[in-house]
C-alpha cells in the first residue's frame, strides 16, 4: 500500500496528512503549500518527480485556487503537467503576491506583522513562488525599496517586522481586480472563417467554466480601439489567445495582446488550429497550446484547461 508522510509540494515538518479512503487519496494540510490540498496515488508519484521550481509553481496554482474559493484543491495529473510546463512568475508578480500575503497578516492598516525564518514563514513561500529564505529576503527588499513595504529586521536577516504602506495597499487593490473579475479576454483572428471556432468552441468553453468572454470587435460603443484593448485586458481574469491565421500571415495583434497580459501577470491560455502549429512564432512555441481541428475539440480542451489553470468561475 502506498502512503504519504510529508507535504509533497515544499518541505514542511508540521504538515498533517489524512487518508479518508484508506490509502489512495490523501488530504494534506501544509503551511508551505498555503493550506490544504487533495492528491491521489498517481498524482503523488508524478509530483515526486518534479524539480524545486515546478513544485513552487504548483504551490502558486494552489494559492490561486483558494483565492477563487476552492479551499482544498485537487492535484491531478493535468495540473502536475501544467506546473512542469508553466514558466516561473516574473519577479515583480512574485513580489506583489507576497505583498498581498503580508497585508492579510496585518490586523489593521497601522499594525505590523512578523516573519521569522523557520517559524512562521511557510505560507510566504507558497504565495511568492519562492523556494528558499534568500528569495524571500530579496522580495522583501524589493518591496521596501519600492516604498510598498516598511521593513525592519532584528539584528540578523532571519526575522523581520513588516508593514504595508498606503502605496502598497493601492498596489494590492490593482492586483485584486484580476482575481475578482469574471471577464475572459479573447484575442484571435476576426475572420468569418473563425466564426464557428468562436461561437461553438471558445465562447461556450469560457461560459461552461463560469466566465464571460469578451471579443473587442463585438463590444458595443468601442472608442479608440487600442486603448479599449489595453483597458479590457487589464480588467480580465485571464486571456485566451488563438494563433490561427490566414495566408496573409500571423496576427500581430494576438501576439501583442498575449504578451501584454503576460507582462501584467494575467494568465494566458494558448490555442491554435492544428494546420497552423508549424507556423507559430518561436516566442510562443514553447508554451503548451491547445491544438484543435474542430470547434468541439477546441471547446472541450479549452474548458478543461480553464478549470485546471484558473478554476471554476461563479457563472451568472
Amino acid at each position: 500500500m502506498t502512503s504519504i508522510d510529508k507535504c509533497l509540494i515544499l518541505p514542511d515538518l508540521n504538515a498533517t496528512i489524512d487518508s479518508p479512503d484508506r490509502g489512495e487519496i490523501w488530504i494534506v494540510e501544509s503551511a508551505r503549500a498555503g493550506g490544504k490540498y487533495e492528491i491521489d496515488a498517481l498524482s503523488r508519484d508524478l509530483v515526486e518527480t518534479l524539480g524545486e521550481g515546478a513544485r513552487a509553481r504548483l504551490a502558486t496554482w494552489l494559492i490561486d485556487q483558494r483565492l477563487l474559493g476552492n479551499q482544498c484543491p485537487k492535484i491531478t495529473r493535468e495540473i502536475v503537467e501544467y506546473a512542469k510546463a508553466k514558466r516561473p512568475l516574473p519577479p515583480h508578480e512574485r513580489a506583489t503576491r507576497l505583498l498581498c500575503f503580508i497585508a492579510e497578516q496585518m490586523e489593521t492598516i497601522a499594525s505590523a506583522t512578523h516573519i521569522q525564518q523557520g517559524r512562521n514563514d511557510g505560507p510566504a513561500y507558497a504565495w511568492s513562488e519562492s523556494t528558499d529564505w534568500g528569495e524571500l529576503c530579496a522580495l522583501f527588499s524589493h518591496l521596501n525599496d519600492s516604498k510598498l513595504l516598511d521593513m525592519i529586521h532584528y539584528g540578523t536577516r532571519d526575522r523581520f517586522e513588516l508593514k504595508v504602506t498606503m502605496e502598497g495597499h493601492r498596489k494590492i487593490a490593482e492586483h485584486e481586480v484580476h482575481v475578482a473579475t469574471t471577464q475572459a479576454f479573447v484575442a484571435m483572428w476576426f475572420d468569418d472563417s473563425m466564426n464557428d471556432a468562436f461561437e461553438r468552441g471558445i465562447k461556450p468553453a469560457i461560459e461552461l467554466a463560469g466566465y464571460k468572454p469578451l471579443r473587442i470587435d463585438q463590444k458595443p460603443d468601442v472608442n479608440k480601439i487600442d486603448d479599449e484593448i489595453i483597458a479590457e485586458i487589464r480588467r480580465s481574469r485571464f486571456l485566451v489567445a488563438d494563433f490561427t491565421h490566414g495566408d496573409e500571415g500571423a496576427r500581430g495583434g494576438v501576439y501583442f495582446e498575449a504578451g501584454f497580459a503576460h507582462g501584467l501577470g494575467i494568465p494566458v491560455i494558448f490555442t491554435c488550429r492544428k494546420d497552423m502549429v508549424g507556423k507559430l512564432h518561436f516566442d510562443t512555441r514553447q508554451y503548451a497550446h491547445i491544438v484543435w481541428q474542430n470547434p468541439e475539440e477546441l471547446r472541450d480542451g479549452l474548458r478543461n484547461r480553464i478549470l485546471a489553470r484558473i478554476g471554476e468561475g461563479p457563472g451568472d
